[in-house]
């Protein structure tokens, strides 16, 4: 069926179907590896040095936390604080600009249909204000935003290219977006994103599908809070790995009840607990994948395919 239609997609390029067939993916990471480990919302300081506690007693290492509360909420010396402890662990951190939807005098937001707007940026000050958001977590070390808006990818990805951010600053696009098919996420790619979240319930095939046309990361989901679903989907995260990489395994919200919220030390430690389980299932069943290690320097990475990685590492 629809014939006509895949032959046209298939000659942009593009995939003219879910891959219910599930490929391997040949991308990964720019040092060799398939996957890595993130625990989003976490949104306290004490949260995330209780989660990286546990996670290096448990034997795990988590590659990058995010913060969603966001960045105008956190005084300077917490967000200070914020990226020592992250540099001491080799973590990436994420944060998030404000305000968005959610903290503006917006009523559509809080109604029923709310969710059609998601946490984007109303009105030109908005964005304005989210930009001198960005620069304040930049002045006070921070690398890597989380973007809830496509106009504000736009502008920033346009800053990084003018100069006005730096080059090594990283942009990575929430799964508030709403973004679910291989097309919506190229035109984030294009657009400058590092990485992209798709909702976060996709079936494999569609996640094989998006992989197919795009080479950035991926950033997916394996449990989520009560308030986006309540899925576990933990024995599927090999397959994820096996089919998206180089993707970042999002893990640990199944252990609070909803995004944003402010998270404690104890729910640092579940998170991490959970990321455990994780790391657990892949190591099992998919024991040839690759975690990164550790680091320090968070640059911008670019996936690159198995085999050009071996050239650059023979040459």
């Amino acid at each position: 069926m629809f014939d006509l239609t895949r032959q046209y997609l298939r000659k942009l390029g593009l995939p003219g179907e879910d891959k219910r067939d599930l490929p391997s993916s040949e991308l990964v990471f720019a040092d060799g590896a398939n996957f890595r480990i993130e625990i989003p919302t976490v949104n306290t300081l004490e949260a995330a040095t209780a989660l990286l506690q546990e996670a290096e007693f448990l034997g795990i290492t988590i590659n990058r936390i995010t913060e969603t509360y966001g960045i105008f909420r956190h005084t300077r010396r917490e967000i200070q604080d914020w990226v020592n402890l992250c540099q001491d662990y080799g973590c990436q951190l994420i944060m998030s600009p404000g305000p968005r939807a959610t903290y503006d005098t917006s009523a559509t937001v809080q109604s029923s249909q709310g969710m059609r707007i998601g946490y984007r940026l109303r009105g030109q000050e908005q964005l304005i204000r989210a930009i001198e958001d960005v620069k304040r977590g930049v002045e006070l070390g921070v690398k890597g935003f989380l973007i809830y808006d496509e106009g504000m990818l736009w502008l920033v990805n346009q800053m990084r290219q003018d100069g006005e951010l730096a080059p090594d600053i990283s942009f990575k696009v929430s799964a508030h977006c709403g973004y679910a098919n291989p097309i919506s996420i190229k035109l984030m790619a294009q657009m400058g994103a590092n990485s992209v979240n798709p909702v976060r319930d996709l079936q494999l095939p569609m996640i094989a599908a998006i992989r197919e046309a795009i080479s950035i990361p991926l950033d997916c989901h394996t449990d989520n809070p009560p308030a986006s679903g309540g899925f576990i989907r933990s024995y599927e995260a090999p397959e994820i790995v096996r089919i998206a990489a180089p993707v970042y395994l999002k893990t640990g919200n199944s252990v609070i009840s909803s995004h944003g919220q402010l998270t404690s030390v104890e729910d640092g430690r579940q998170m991490a607990r959970q990321a455990s389980i994780t790391v657990e299932m892949v190591k099992r069943y998919h024991p040839e994948a690759i975690q990164s290690e550790r680091k320090i320097n968070f640059e911008i990475e670019r996936s690159t395919s198995k085999l050009k990685l071996a050239q650059n590492l023979r040459s």
